[in-house]
């Protein structure tokens, strides 16, 4: 595997770890991003996303009471990731978050769903290279931190326009681009093609991240190594096994985590299965402490749904949290299923 020192510098060269989460609506939370910190082991420094905020919306929000903003005292590299087409609210939210902590600003060019497409932001960014520069410009210049673009392939996995798209941003200012290598139209569907990464990091000068089909740390020293990307996302399924970090830094010779000395990072089915059970109960503790009951439950309901696909009788788990009509209810069901050991299946058929 290329080594890690050769890789080009994220975050003007703070970051020195090879995976980070990606930003995921609903799921790409405070609660989440403590949650999967805390398998981080000291010394390792990645990039933290938000879930994906509006420019138009984060003008007139308090950021200490928006859900999608909360943040805990200590984080670091927190890179929000913004939705916007127009200077204006760009730069207003870009002065909000600099404000609020932010190390890096994201800007969504890859997001398919049919209001962003309404909008012209989002993924259909893509389908005017030269306004799509524009914003990263504008971005860039009311910003005293780094910009990246995070996108998808080009129309019909278009390589050639992918890279003449990207190297429009490159010249428009941004620091880095992460790359999710399906098009729109596939959205999560099909494998995500490598060779569109490995293609673009060797074509532009700029660090490139690599997106899709990463659900264990194999994969991540796998896309590492087919692709010579500079940094490994995962999405769901990092939420699923947040543990994953401390995977990775096992392999690379990090120390374990703080508090978890001595330890070695569950590997095993069922190892996993009840780190999985571990990982959920804090999360829902964090949500309880700062969302109140009610949004709280909502949210912890959906992280179930969607990481629970990699659990064994996963949808029993589902059922059993939606059940449970109060956080205390849920906790009690979370100790009963949790009483019997359960496995983790390394990969799904729910594409990343």
């Amino acid at each position: 595997m290329q080594e890690l020192a050769t890789r080009r510098k994220l975050l003007n060269g703070k970051v020195n770890f090879p995976l980070c989460l990606a930003p995921m609506v609903g799921l790409s939370h405070m609660a989440l991003r403590v949650v999967t910190r805390d398998y981080l082991p000291a010394g390792a420094e990645t990039l933290w996303p938000t879930e994906m905020l509006n420019s138009w919306k984060i003008p007139k929000e308090d950021l200490a009471k928006t859900p999608e903003t909360f943040r805990a005292p200590f984080e670091t590299g927190l890179v929000p990731q913004i939705l916007g087409n127009e200077e204006e609210p760009i730069r207003d939210t870009v002065t909000r978050l600099i404000d609020w902590g932010a190390e890096a600003i994201d800007i969504n060019m890859g997001c398919p769903v049919q209001k962003a497409l309404k909008h012209n932001y989002g993924v259909a960014l893509m389908g005017d290279p030269a306004y799509a520069a524009e914003v990263v410009r504008m971005t860039v210049k009311h910003s005293p931190v780094p910009v990246s673009v995070k996108l998808r392939a080009g129309p019909q996995g278009d390589f050639n326009f992918l890279l003449n798209f990207v190297r429009g941003l490159e010249e428009a200012g941004a620091s880095w681009v992460t790359l999710h290598p399906r098009t729109a139209e596939q959205k999560r569907r099909g494998s995500a093609d490598w060779e569109q990464i490995r293609l673009l990091r060797e074509s532009v000068s700029i660090p490139v991240i690599g997106n899709g089909d990463v659900q264990t740390a194999e994969d991540v020293f796998q896309m590492l190594e087919d692709t010579g990307c500079d940094m490994a996302m995962s999405g769901r399924a990092l939420a699923a096994r947040p543990w994953m970090m401390w995977q990775v830094a096992e392999t690379l010779g990090f120390g374990a985590p703080y508090g978890r000395e001595g330890e070695r990072a569950p590997r095993t089915p069922e190892d996993e299965g009840q780190e999985y059970g571990r990982a959920l109960k804090k999360l829902l503790m964090i949500l309880l402490e700062t969302h109140g009951e009610n949004l709280a439950l909502r949210k912890f309901r959906f992280h179930v749904r969607t990481t629970g696909v990699w659990l064994d009788f996963g949808h029993a788990l589902y059922s059993a949290v939606m059940t449970a009509k109060t956080g205390e209810g849920v906790q009690e069901a979370l100790d009963l299923f949790f009483k019997t050991r359960v496995a983790m299946t390394p990969r799904t058929q729910l594409r990343e």
